[in-house]
């Protein structure tokens, strides 16, 4: 049985019992109730483990955060967290298997993303690994693609340090 349905049962029922108490006059247990029903409709909409893994990723604890990543059912997500599932599953197989990195980022794509700068970030990640397999004009055109996809300048040092890269082929860029 999926997950979100049970969920989305329980976030209902709580909120459903919420308007109980405050139509029948309870107003002190229908605050905290309140609080309760925002907290369960806040982890129907996302996933725990999505979190935990964004969580151990930025605590750059890479091998915690693969952990995780490894529990998700990523047919039990909604469409746009499925989207950031093949994100995090790529950008964690980059230092591994450039193959099956690219084949999740660009599910990633697929599936979507909600800001425009992770785009970016997958765009970049997919013109690092065209590098790696000497395609020099894919990873141009990726990384282009990246730059307009930047607009608050999240990754504009990776993007410079990127098209150093690729003027010099030599040196092997890897984003962190």
């Amino acid at each position: 049985m999926d997950t979100r349905i049970i969920k989305g049962a329980v976030a209902l029922l709580a909120l459903a019992y919420t308007v109980y108490l405050y139509a029948t006059g309870h107003w002190g247990s229908g605050i905290g109730m309140t609080l309760v029903s925002a907290v369960l409709v806040l982890v129907f909409l996302r996933s725990m483990r999505m979190i935990m893994v964004f969580f151990h990723l930025r605590q750059q604890q890479m091998e915690k955060g693969k952990k995780w990543l490894n529990r998700i059912n990523p047919n039990h997500l909604w469409k746009k967290q499925r989207g950031y599932y093949y994100f995090l599953t790529g950008s964690t197989q980059l230092e591994t298997n450039l193959n099956e990195a690219e084949k999740n980022l660009k599910k990633a794509l697929t599936y979507g993303l909600r800001a425009d700068h992770d785009k970016a970030a997958v765009k970049l990640n997919l013109a690092a690994i065209a590098s790696a397999k000497r395609k020099p004009k894919e990873a141009q055109i990726l990384l282009m693609e990246a730059k307009k996809l930047d607009t608050k300048g999240l990754l504009k040092n990776d993007i410079k340090t990127f098209e150093k890269a690729l003027k010099n082929p030599k040196v092997v860029y890897r984003r962190r």
